[in-house]
């Protein structure tokens, strides 16, 4: 089975407990590492998820997988907090960054830039507008690569 096949199999057996249970299904990472393959599944909720709520969703969609066996290979499941650098993969997390601090990469240069850190003052669906010392940038969602929170130190 194809890596965005698996993962999305995963994804179907996990969010209904998830979203039951109080948790958001933040991202699945399916990866070879060396001579192991590992299955990532990063959930997190409002105010923080502990070990305990991993061990316990962990436990579920292990048995979950072991029914419906969607991965041929032998793998490692790991189950975790995405951290405080928690990457913003959907609109709706975006959404939620307005007002914290932030790192995102585009496709092509905007503003003659490739990297943006700093905070996000907006986003309306369509663009970002970053705040990087006192220059604001808007930033075409379309163009964007990557994001996610940022720490500051």
């Amino acid at each position: 089975m194809s890596k965005s096949k698996i993962k999305t199999a995963v994804e179907e057996m996990v969010t209904p407990f998830l979203e039951s249970n109080g948790f958001e299904l933040v991202d699945i990472d399916y990866v070879k590492e060396g001579s192991h393959y590992f299955l990532r599944v990063f959930v997190d909720k409002e105010g923080g998820i502990d070990i305990d709520e991993c061990g316990r969703i962990s436990e579920f969609l292990s048995e979950q997988l072991d029914k419906n066996d969607p991965v041929t290979d032998a793998y490692f499941l790991e189950v975790s907090s995405p951290g405080a650098e928690r990457p913003l993969k959907k609109p709706e997390d975006v959404h939620k960054a307005v007002g914290k601090h932030v790192y995102i990469t585009t496709y092509e240069p905007v503003d003659g830039l490739k990297e943006f850190e700093g905070e996000l003052l907006s986003f309306d669906g369509e663009q970002a507008v970053i705040k990087i010392g006192k220059k604001e940038h808007a930033v075409p969602y379309a163009k964007v690569a990557s994001a996610r929170l940022a720490i500051v130190f």
